[in-house]
């Protein structure tokens, strides 16, 4: 299923409570936007968390669903709610409380890209910031919701893996020991969005690869963790963040060379997590 918001990748048949989006690989940038922009091609790319739906592509094969963002994060961040709206951007927008993320531009329509590079030279209407989040933020998370209601109806229990993937820049302040900088950094927001046993599992997927995992620090989840994961409602979400230098050459905004091989090694991770989270078959069915 294709919408001008995403792509939704379902397996023929879905036997896993577990749901895989991708909010931040979107690439659909319209020429239209490229021309509204200050930014090139290239430029405005810098936020993307790029190929991570290619590293996942596999993930219908194990009988859960794959929802892919086609929308650029630069365009519409799915990630923010949808009220974080930037009166530094935005034409006839009330300043509220601002939080960090709206203040330093990233909020759900955001002003700026990495190293705070501005996407604009003005502000946007209104109008047009309406427009974007009717077709693009609401359809996303419309369908985000239904495939969470669907796994918890038909299984008993909801999880939603959320993927991204962070620049190798944002690991060199966590430690000075290059062996010892994480790889995999798991955000279930201290606990309030994943059940241990649930986070530990992922946990031990990433680290049976072979990586290197913490969780929390230095990203504990945004909104979408936020959002859906409510472990006491056994609704599950933990967001993933991926080094990019593991699989893309970042300057460049290119697959690396052994980039399939670091997509088969993502493939057996989906599989253990698929797996080990799948529910005891007796209780989904009552």
């Amino acid at each position: 299923m294709t919408t001008d918001s995403y792509h939704l990748h379902s397996p023929e048949t879905r036997n896993s409570p577990v749901v895989f989006a991708s909010p931040h690989s979107g690439r659909a940038y319209s020429r239209a936007f490229l021309r509204q922009s200050t930014l090139n091609e290239h430029q405005i790319r810098s936020s993307e968390d790029a190929f991570v739906d290619l590293l996942f592509s596999n993930v219908p094969s194990y009988g859960a669903p794959l929802l892919c963002a086609l929308t650029p994060r630069a365009f519409v961040d799915l990630n923010r709610s949808v009220d974080e709206l930037d009166p530094a951007l935005i034409k006839n927008v009330v300043a509220r409380q601002l939080n960090p993320r709206i203040s330093s531009g990233l909020g759900v329509i955001p002003r700026v890209v990495a190293n705070g590079r501005a996407i604009y030279s003005g502000k946007i209407d209104y109008a047009e910031a309406e427009i974007r989040l009717a077709n693009h933020w609401h359809p996303y998370h419309a369908k985000l919701r239904t495939l969470m209601d669907e796994a918890d109806n038909d299984f008993g229990q909801a999880i939603l893996i959320d993927l991204h993937s962070m620049p190798h820049e944002a690991l060199e302040a966590t430690t000075s020991d290059i062996n010892k900088r994480p790889e995999i950094v798991l955000g279930d927001r201290f606990g309030s969005a994943a059940s241990d046993e649930i986070v530990s599992k992922i946990e031990h997927a990433f680290k049976d690869a072979g990586l290197r995992v913490v969780r929390n620090s230095p990203f504990a989840g945004a909104y979408v963790t936020q959002r859906y994961g409510r472990p006491s409602r056994n609704q599950h979400a933990v967001q993933i963040e991926i080094d990019r230098a593991l699989y893309m050459d970042e300057p460049t905004i290119t697959p690396r060379a052994d980039f399939t091989q670091f997509r088969d090694l993502m493939t057996g991770v989906i599989s253990q997590i698929v797996s080990s989270t799948q529910p005891n078959k007796s209780l989904a069915a009552e």
